[in-house]
């Protein structure tokens, strides 16, 4: 179940900077549920804790521009324009086509799920997803925002933004982070930076599996693989993003030394 939209801020807090009526329209395009085929006027009040009149309101404004649009029996659902934003939205990323191709390639070299994270101000986003061939599935969507300090590769983009901490500075040393049972009791993961043009951080490549199959000692075996789709995206990354802003939240910083992750596993 997802969880709650986020309350509306009270009021004196950051008022220069919320415009009320744009945070209550985009709650209110948040309130609808995957596949859902329409929502009730009373039923989002109700998710939403606004008056109905205040949702009705909001509801129209968003159709009149195509983000909402309602059914001959008063239900509401999204509108065509949601999905043109998504379009917008995963074409920012200028080499789309590569990404997917370096995510299944990884996939079939793996016989896991593989995706590519982007670090969304205080979140990370999943951009790109292959799903490994079986019926399992993690419950992880394209689109969908994950906490930053869970997981590895919510780690991983917090390393390469200069996060201080003796686990960030280990992290940043070998240049790889493992993560077993930290977001999701079922699930582990080990994950890889990803750059872009001038050598900002883009990204981080995952590969995840259900915690009960595979650990640590697993998803390292997979560690040659991952630094290859990592090394593969940050050249074509590095060509077609030149001059192209990082996303959201990305500072600048410096990309690791290529050969810690092979130095730390000869090690042991």
């Amino acid at each position: 179940m997802r969880p709650a939209p986020t309350p509306l801020p009270a009021p004196g807090l950051a008022e220069r900077e919320n415009v009320y009526a744009v945070t209550r329209a985009l709650l209110l395009l948040d309130a609808f549920l995957p596949h859902e085929q329409g929502v009730t006027l009373s039923e989002l009040s109700r998710r939403l804790g606004m008056g109905k009149t205040t949702v009705l309101r909001t509801a129209r404004t968003l159709a009149r521009s195509g983000y909402l649009a309602q059914w001959e029996d008063g239900r509401w659902r999204l509108g065509p324009a949601v999905g043109w934003l998504g379009v917008r939205y995963q074409t920012a990323f200028d080499a789309r086509d590569v990404i997917d191709s370096v995510l299944r390639a990884l996939t079939d070299a793996t016989g896991e799920t593989t995706a590519l994270f982007v670090r969304e101000g205080s979140s990370r986003t999943c951009v790109a997803r292959v799903e490994r061939p079986s019926l399992a599935r993690h419950y992880i969507r394209v689109g969908e925002r994950l906490p930053l300090d869970k997981g590895a590769s919510g780690h991983i983009l917090l390393a390469y933004s200069s996060q201080q901490g003796d686990l960030y500075d280990t992290i940043r040393r070998r240049g790889y982070h493992v993560s077993v049972g930290e977001r999701d009791p079922l699930v582990c993961s080990i994950s890889t930076p990803v750059f872009g043009a001038r050598r900002r951080l883009f990204g981080a490549l995952c590969i995840s599996a259900e915690s009960a199959r595979l650990g640590h000692a697993e998803l390292t075996a997979h560690l040659d693989a991952l630094i290859a789709g990592s090394e593969e995206l940050t050249r074509t990354l590095a060509a077609n993003t030149a001059g192209a802003h990082p996303p959201a939240g990305q500072p600048r910083v410096a990309a690791p030394d290529k050969a810690a992750p092979r130095r730390r596993l000869a090690r042991g």
